[in-house]
């Protein structure tokens, strides 16, 4: 039995205020948020268990059932102050038990059709959370043993911490879609499914947050199934950190890479030697869609480079759908990726990366790059 909880989430309902959740590998909330997430904001799932618990949040005050998805970072208690057994009872480790400022309880069901994410034992990985609003404390993760089933509700006496780890860094400011961040040896000797289950304690207050992550150990990099209309999705961009893209559009949704993930040619040539150079890779591949990253140099050694543009231009009819870590428009041929506010700024002979996805048919190669800076 373990003696500390793990979690994400939070929200404080008088000022409005959210506070996160893990984003990789995904919480129930997170994933079903990004499951349901329509391009007109409203919120319709296509996985059965996310559908499910959408409709068993259903209530006189929230005739939608949609509010917990809406607030996929609340899953707090503001009086937990480090309980864990005896405070949250058994069966309701998922929802933080019942009193915190939103209903999740629907989020405990004990499904095997929750969104899942592939992984593999001993692997080192980074975990991702929400800092949409900044405090100090510790994220401590545990996991369920092995032969533990989907299909039985999660009691304290199934998890054993693993990990845990004190005011991590972040890859942007609170209010947005960026994260805090840090590496972990996953258990080993593991196979089959299995739940993270991560809570971070405050150390400046009494509030905890607690998240409940499907995983399953069968040799995956972090591919995502169960989210979307096709019911996959592709891993995080890699290296991070790198935000995710805008919740002004819905989360990406994709049939997973293929494997091995097919990668771009070196540069035939030394990139130029003005302000700032691009350089291109692709990160997975499947069916018609891609994921690429483009890496932006600063070529002095001695001047900053403050603002940047870069142009990459496709031969092959490809079209960008979403990027982060930028903007962007497309043209034709020519996709236009601009410096996101947080990024503008590269330090002498620095880099800063941005991330995006897009679709293909027939041919896939790399677009060629130029970039500027004012």
């Amino acid at each position: 039995m373990i003696t500390a909880s793990v979690g994400f989430a939070v929200i404080n309902t008088s000022a409005a205020q959210a506070h996160g959740v893990t984003m990789f590998p995904g919480s129930r909330t997170w994933l079903c948020y990004q499951d349901g997430l329509r391009s007109n904001g409203s919120i319709a799932a296509y996985n059965p268990a996310c559908a499910a618990a959408i409709e068993g949040s259903k209530s006189s005050s929230d005739p939608s059932g949609t509010t917990p998805l809406y607030n996929w970072f609340a899953v707090l208690r503001s009086d937990a102050g480090g309980r864990t057994t005896g405070f949250i009872p058994d069966g309701q480790l998922c929802s933080g038990g019942t009193g915190g400022p939103y209903n999740f309880t629907a989020y405990n069901a004990t499904r095997t059709d929750w969104p899942l994410t592939h992984l593999t034992s001993g692997a080192n990985i980074q975990f991702r959370h929400s800092n949409w609003a900044h405090h100090p404390g510790t994220f401590h993760l545990a996991i369920t043993r092995q032969g533990w089933s989907p299909s039985s509700p999660l009691a304290w006496s199934d998890l054993q911490e693993f990990a845990s780890v004190t005011n991590p860094p972040s890859n942007g400011g609170p209010g947005a879609l960026n994260y805090y961040y840090w590496n972990a040896q996953l258990p080993t000797g593991r196979s089959g499914r299995a739940m993270l289950y991560i809570r971070w304690v405050r150390s400046d207050s009494n509030e905890n947050f607690f998240s409940c992550s499907d995983i399953t150990f069968d040799g995956g990099n972090g591919q995502v199934t169960g989210v979307g209309p096709s019911q996959t999705q592709p891993p995080p961009s890699s290296p991070p950190p790198s935000s995710p893209p805008p919740p002004s559009s819905p989360p990406p949704s994709s049939p997973p890479p293929s494997s091995p993930p097919p990668s771009s040619p070196p540069p035939s040539s030394p990139p130029p030697s003005g302000a700032c150079s691009a350089t291109y890779s692709q990160v997975n591949q499947w069916n018609n869609g891609f994921q690429g990253a483009i890496t932006v140099r600063n070529n002095s050694s001695s001047a900053s480079v403050n603002g940047w543009t870069v142009r990459a231009t496709f031969a092959n009819g490809q079209t960008v759908t979403q990027s982060w870590d930028s903007t962007y428009s497309q043209s034709g041929s020519v996709v236009t990726f601009r410096n996101a506010s947080h990024n503008a700024t590269i330090d002498p002979s620095g880099t800063r990366s941005l991330g995006f996805l897009g679709n293909w048919s027939g041919s896939n190669s790399p677009p060629s790059l130029t970039c500027s800076s004012p």
